[in-house]
């Protein structure tokens, strides 16, 4: 099986001549599908230009990075449009939910499917699914501002799998929650990566979550090391 994701000696450089700043020097990460690994590392390690790097945000300056089989960048953007790769092959999810305040639950779920062309009734469908499978599908036309407790990353994280992406990138998601909720979205994640073969990258300060990880790599001065988790049952 291919690797969901796959990064081989990744590199970024901001500037030029005596003012240049190396965010990463060797990056080199692999995640099954079906797999979610933690990322954690200081502030100014690399992180979140790493992440920028993978969701296609920004270009890094050398290496290599293959998202669900295909080489996307090596030494150079392989794929000619980044705004589709972003739609269809990779999910986000961020510290806050992000819902679009004026759609109903189903519609910011289904909203992704349909911008990448797929008939509404078949967008509503995948996204009634998933709301069914992340316990909000009773929240289905519900508001955003409607929603309590752990419901909107719930709708966050269903929309981040709306188009079936081989990669789901998620940015400090149980930052704002209390211990019980981080734990239920880690839970989320693991479920949904198992479900639909999906590798996912948690990017995380959170301590109450990094003992859930089996693989964990920290960044340091640009660089990733990798190391086993605890891995505890969740």
């Amino acid at each position: 099986m291919n690797p969901g994701i796959r990064i081989e000696g990744l590199r970024k450089r901001y500037g030029s001549g005596e003012t240049a700043v190396d965010a990463l020097k060797d990056v080199n990460m692999v995640v099954a599908p079906g797999e979610v690994v933690g990322l954690i590392g200081p502030s100014g390690s690399g992180k979140s230009t790493l992440l920028k790097c993978l969701g296609a945000v920004i270009e890094p300056s050398g290496g290599r990075m293959i998202l669900g089989g295909e080489t996307i960048y090596d030494d150079g953007w392989k794929i000619p449009d980044l705004r589709a790769l972003r739609r269809d092959s990779i999910g986000f999810v961020f510290q806050a939910p992000y819902l679009i305040p004026f759609l109903d639950v189903t519609d910011n779920v289904a909203l992704l499917p349909m911008l990448a062309g797929r008939p509404n009734d078949e967008a509503r469908t995948r996204a009634a699914e998933l709301l069914n499978a992340l316990d909000v599908g009773h929240r289905a036309r519900a508001q955003p501002s409607e929603l309590s407790g752990g419901e909107p990353q719930r709708v966050a994280i269903a929309r981040a799998l709306a188009n079936k992406p081989p990669v789901i990138l998620a940015d400090e998601p149980t930052a704002p929650l209390d211990s019980e909720r981080a734990l239920a979205v880690m839970r989320i994640l693991d479920q949904m990566a198992t479900q639909y073969h999906t590798a996912i990258i948690v990017v995380t300060h959170d301590e109450k979550i990094i003992p859930t990880f089996k693989r964990i790599y920290h960044i340091r001065d640009g660089r990733t090391y990798e190391e086993a988790g605890q891995g505890l049952v969740l």
